[in-house]
């Protein structure tokens, strides 16, 4: 059986919905956030070096990385489906969608995450030079990045409301984290395709079945 290695309020909300749009049988096996650091704890790294989450394990199997995961339950068990079919455009946008989502569109949110936190973190003597600098970098330098990145969704999801073709697939499975973090951070709730999309996903039933088995999910 399929066991993930499920972190709370996390990316790896995405492989659960994955495997229960799929109706596969799987297993999760959950960890709970250091209250202080928010970071996954210890226990993880026995599974996999960089003690991350999501983890996939089957049998001897070990796949670390959503699109990596993803790509792997798709082929090894997806019989054809959430996926366009080879060689067709659509399938071109769906393997763009499937590296995009990590490597260009989660940075800069992380970055403005990261800045967000950094004044609460600081010491009450420097707090007010952290906090005006770190909002100078973010209204300078990464909400205007961001900014790029929502507008290029909105404009993505306008022929169709779906990111690869004109239906659901796993593109669109991990391409909502970063829509649900930007929206959650009041970035992207102007844009009207951005939340025709929220709400179609929201509204499926394995995504809601996937919020029963992972726990809260905390899109930020």
């Amino acid at each position: 059986m399929i066991k993930i290695h499920h972190l709370e309020d996390s990316r790896s909300q995405r492989i659960l919905w994955l495997l229960e749009e799929l109706g596969l049988d799987y297993e999760v096996i959950r960890y709970e956030r250091d209250p202080e650091t928010r970071l996954a704890p210890d226990a993880l790294r026995a599974v996999h070096p960089l003690g991350k989450s999501p983890i996939l394990e089957e049998d001897d199997i070990i796949v670390a990385e959503t699109g990596a995961i993803i790509e792997y339950v798709i082929e090894t068990h997806g019989g054809g489906r959430l996926k366009p079919a080879k060689g067709t455009p659509e399938a071109r946008a769906w393997t763009y969608w499937m590296h995009y989502a990590e490597g260009s569109a989660m940075p800069p949110l992380l970055m403005k995450l990261v800045f967000q936190m950094l004044p609460q973190n600081a010491n009450a003597l420097v707090r007010p030079m952290v906090k005006a600098i770190a909002s100078r970098t973010q209204d300078s330098f990464i909400d205007p990045r961001v900014r790029e990145h929502v507008e290029f969704w909105d404009s993505s999801l306008a022929p169709t409301g779906w990111f690869a073709g004109d239906a659901f697939t796993a593109a669109d499975i991990i391409m909502s984290f970063p829509l649900e973090a930007a929206a959650d951070r009041s970035i992207a709730g102007q844009y009207p395709n951005i939340s025709g999309f929220l709400t179609r996903i929201h509204e499926r039933p394995a995504y809601q079945r996937a919020l029963e088995r992972g726990g809260p999910y905390a899109y930020a």
